[in-house]
């Protein structure tokens, strides 16, 4: 068998959103101060493109900012003042940590436990990476 035919027999074996290219696009964080308390407003809808859980989230989110948080009608409320960048670089970290494949950088991932330890599955390319918590 040719190069080209196994590679063309492994192009038509693999899902076919691995095979698009189009680029992720991370979610940008919209908040306001309100007093000494930071409201995340798209917070629900961060969550809903990345596909993950809220309390997760909101348990990273807590403990990078050292801060104690609630959600509200799909709002992010943290207690304190906190910029637009430093919440966003938080979301970032959190994506970059619990969302993004470490092998193919695609976001197509999800959450699975094994033997009692969580890891990351890739549903484009089928890398499975333990998460740190």
């Amino acid at each position: 068998m040719r190069y080209e035919e196994m590679l063309e027999r492994a192009y038509k074996s693999m899902p076919e959103k691995t095979l698009k290219r189009e680029r992720f696009e991370m979610p940008k964080a919209q908040s306001f101060i309100q007093g000494n308390r930071t409201i995340v407003t798209n917070f629900s809808k961060i969550l809903d493109t990345i596909n993950r859980d809220e309390k997760h989230a909101l348990k990273y989110i807590t403990k990078q900012l050292a801060t104690a948080a609630s959600i509200d009608s799909g709002r992010l409320v943290l207690k304190g003042v906190f910029t637009p960048e430093q919440i966003q670089n938080i979301i970032a970290d959190y994506i970059k940590t619990f969302v993004l494949c470490p092998e193919c950088g695609r976001p197509d991932t999800k959450v699975i436990e094994q033997k009692g330890i969580k890891m990351l599955k890739c549903t484009a390319c089928g890398a499975i990476a333990p998460l740190r918590e």
